[in-house]
């Protein structure tokens, strides 16, 4: 993975790694309020998840916790997070504070992104209601029966930021998230990763978030990590949406001289405050204008170096993040 790693904080607070049972230490542990609780049980000997859900339980005051991740959740085979699912369901009751869910906050080194076997999270965020801040990671292999992220329309009153990052966001899951009622969302972004690795949402599919009407308090959108960077561009450049962003991110895909040319000729961007089109196959004479038009004086562009690609030989372009 690239542009991937395990976050110091989260929702404003420190994270903090829950000890396991057996590593039991002289310092006490935090107020429960105070930092972003990290669960992990894999490599921790016969420690199953379920074992270190109930140690988390039964020793910090889950009351008043505020942040939560979900680290690697198996022991030594991948397994579904399924199981992981459904005792944060279970117990939703116990965590009236929490504001802020990172599932799957785990890095190449522990789990290819392609390789987490996600499932249909719907019963997560259905059963946080007050729930502010959402980041997933992960999706899984479309392979045989083997489950892969999902997500049904939902209505989520209290929902700010949403985040999927993924090296193949499916279709599904970018419609479900279309059609959901989330008034309070300020912040969307999704990776929308690879056909190979599942990614098959098209411009269509997107419609519904770059209309505009589908969630009125929207300020940041990001549309990235995407095989069909210029078309999003294209669409973007005419989206009703642009108007009322502060910022607009079409980073981390493929990105060419179709897309950047469709930018700089569609609506006005100068009114928003961050651009990202970091990685992307833009050639020189278009990343001037772009620096040009979008310089520092009138917004932070954040476009750097462009990945290098011969046409000429036939090479592909790559998303920051697949496998």
């Amino acid at each position: 993975m690239s542009d991937i790693g395990h976050p110091e904080t989260f929702h404003g607070l420190p994270v903090l790694t829950l000890p396991g049972p057996d590593r039991a230490s002289d310092v006490p542990l935090p107020d429960a309020g105070s930092v972003a609780w990290r669960l992990e049980s894999a490599w921790q000997d016969e420690l199953t998840f379920g074992a270190l859900w109930q140690h988390f339980v039964d020793t910090v005051d889950t009351t008043r916790v505020r942040a939560l991740l979900i680290g690697p959740w198996w022991q030594e085979e991948y397994e579904s997070f399924a199981p992981v699912v459904e005792l944060l369901a279970g117990h939703a009751d116990r965590f009236p504070a929490l504001r802020a869910l990172y599932l799957a906050d785990v890095v190449g080194e522990e789990c290819e992104l392609s390789w987490l076997e996600m499932c249909d999270i719907t019963p997560v965020v259905e059963a946080f209601g007050q729930l502010e801040e959402l980041t997933v990671r992960g999706c899984g292999e479309p392979v045989g029966d083997r489950e892969v992220l999902a997500l049904r329309p939902v209505r989520h009153p209290a929902l700010k930021s949403l985040r999927f990052e993924s090296g193949g966001l499916p279709a599904g899951v970018v419609r479900a998230v279309g059609a959901s009622e989330l008034p309070a969302l300020e912040r969307l972004e999704l990776w929308l990763g690879v056909t190979e690795y599942g990614g098959d949402a098209t411009v269509a599919d997107l419609a519904p978030l770059l209309s505009g009407a589908a969630f009125p308090a929207l300020r940041h959108l990001g549309l990235q990590n995407s095989e069909i960077q210029d078309e999003i561009a294209a669409a973007v450049a005419s989206a009703p949406v642009v108007a009322r962003l502060e910022s607009l991110s079409l980073a981390m895909g493929t990105l060419g001289d179709e897309g950047a040319q469709a930018l700089l000729s569609g609506q006005p961007l100068t009114h928003l405050a961050s651009l990202d089109l970091h990685h992307h196959y833009i050639g020189d004479p278009l990343v001037d204008r772009l620096r040009d038009l979008l310089g520092p004086d009138r917004v932070n562009t954040e476009i750097d170096e462009a990945e290098y690609w011969d046409p000429e030989e036939d090479e592909h372009r790559y998303v920051a993040v697949s496998e």
